[in-house]
């Protein structure tokens, strides 16, 4: 009966294939920036985007003009997009918004974390202990990226999670890493540990401290970095 009516059944299954291919695209490209696979303020040509993620730049317009709308890249009309840069102001802003979200997601775990999620958590932590070694710098960064989404995960809460994702923390990192630290902060590890105390222990309060006093301890040594005239 649905022939009768004169829709073209393919004309949808076309309309999902184009939507999959610019979503796959998103998510391809979103990663590339979070990754830090661009430097900062850096120029994204649309013969190398195209040729990199598989896609045509009708594609790539619409995939470019979402990330600018999410605040990925910065993107102005008839000009070539480029990735993000902050001023040291918004950096430090971003940092102490993060400091009160994640602070919330804590203590949203401890409430709500499985067994096996705290047992994940647990292995993150040893294996950043192994990463305190030469060349061992970006496994540990992952890692401690993995850390942080495992208690969001552990904390079921979407509304937080989605402010947090909002936050574009990761690229702010990345500008302003020192990137001839050899090794991560060692104090880094015992405050994911002490976090993670926290949540086995169902101690929301403690949990909320804890991640507090985490993130700012990284947001002040950012601040330490940027006085130093020689950075």
């Amino acid at each position: 009966m649905a022939l009768a009516t004169g829709t073209d059944p393919s004309r949808g299954s076309g309309s999902d294939s184009s939507a999959s291919r610019t979503l796959k695209a998103y998510n391809d490209l979103r990663a590339l920036l979070l990754s830090g696979h661009y430097e900062p303020d850096s120029r994204l040509t649309e013969s190398d985007l195209t040729a990199r993620l598989g896609v045509s730049r009708g594609t790539l317009r619409s995939v470019l003009a979402r990330l600018a709308q999410e605040g990925y890249v910065t993107a102005e009309a008839h000009r070539s997009a480029r990735t993000r840069s902050f001023s040291v102001s918004e950096a430090l802003e971003i940092l102490e918004t993060r400091e009160v979200l994640e602070a919330a997601l804590a203590a949203s775990a401890a409430t709500r974390a499985t067994d096996e999620d705290i047992a994940a958590m647990a292995e993150t932590c040893k294996r950043m202990w192994e990463c305190q070694v030469p060349g061992g710098r970006d496994e540990y960064w992952r890692l401690n990226r993995r850390f942080h989404e495992q208690i969001r995960e552990a904390a079921r809460h979407a509304t937080l999670t989605r402010f947090v994702d909002s936050l574009l923390y990761p690229l702010v990192m990345q500008q302003y890493r020192d990137a001839d630290r050899a090794h991560p902060r060692t104090d880094s590890v015992r405050e994911h540990e002490a976090i993670l105390a926290t949540i086995a222990t169902r101690n929301a309060e403690a949990a909320a401290a804890a991640m507090r006093h985490h993130l700012s301890a990284a947001r002040r040594a950012l601040q330490l970095q940027l006085a130093d005239p020689i950075v």
